[in-house]
Formats: C-alpha cells, structure tokens, sequence
C-alpha cells in the first residue's frame, strides 16, 4: 500500500468541521487509501491548532486512536531529527518553513515518499506532491 505523509493540515481539517478546508478533506478522504506516516511534531501541532475550537475535547482520542491504528506511522520526536531539521531550516533561509515542516521534509525525504496530505505550499516548495492543493 502506498505510503502518504499526513501534515497538520490534513488532520485539522478533517477534525474542525469549521475549517475552510474541512468539505474538501472529507471529499478527498472518502475513496483515498494510504498508509499514512506523519510525526509527534504534527500532532503538536494539531492540538495547538485546535486549543481554543470546539474540537478540544477530541484531540486526544484522535491521538490515541492514530497511535492504536495498523494504518499510521507516528515518528516520534528525538533529538537527531531536530538536529537534521535544524540544519534544513537554516539552509533555507530564503523560505518560509517553519520548523515543524522541515521535520516533515527530512523524514519523508528519508522515507522516499512523495506525496503529502496537506495545501501548504511549502511541501511544493521543498519538491514534494501536496495533495491537497
């Protein structure tokens, strides 16, 4: 099965009925089958996106079930990825990633996966898919 990278966009959208994104997500998500990959990084900031929304209360159980599922793979944060990420986000001084998203571009680049569930443009930038563009 094909490998995806779930970026914060992805999960906020499905999760906030509130957001702009939230229809298109739901379309997209209905006949899309991946593995999804995505990192503690983008689960904090999942839960720091939606601290102040009505979907509060569900963030830990949709974290919960993530780590639980067969379908997902959560990297868990260590201190030599920020190292690699560091050294990315530094690189690219010109951009505007923020340090989450190098964490994001390191593992997939590790992992050779291509294509990210996300809108943010920053993906395209480092020269992956956003698939929800």
């Amino acid at each position: 099965m094909k490998v995806v990278f779930a970026d914060a966009f992805y999960f906020v959208a499905r999760l906030n009925r509130r957001d702009q994104h939230h229809e298109r997500v739901l379309n997209f998500s209905r006949d899309f089958r991946a593995r999804l990959l995505t990192t503690d990084w983008v689960l904090m900031e999942v839960a720091d996106a939606l601290a102040e929304s009505e979907c509060r209360g569900r963030v830990r159980d949709f974290m919960l079930h993530l780590r639980e599922s067969p379908a997902c793979e959560i990297v868990p944060a260590s201190r030599e990825l920020l190292d690699r990420a560091l050294g990315l986000y530094h690189q690219h001084t010109d951009k505007r990633w923020t340090l989450t998203d190098c964490v994001s571009f390191v593992i997939m680049r590790d992992r050779s996966v291509t294509d990210a569930l996300t809108g943010d443009k920053h993906f395209e930038q480092a020269g992956f898919v956003a698939l929800l563009k």
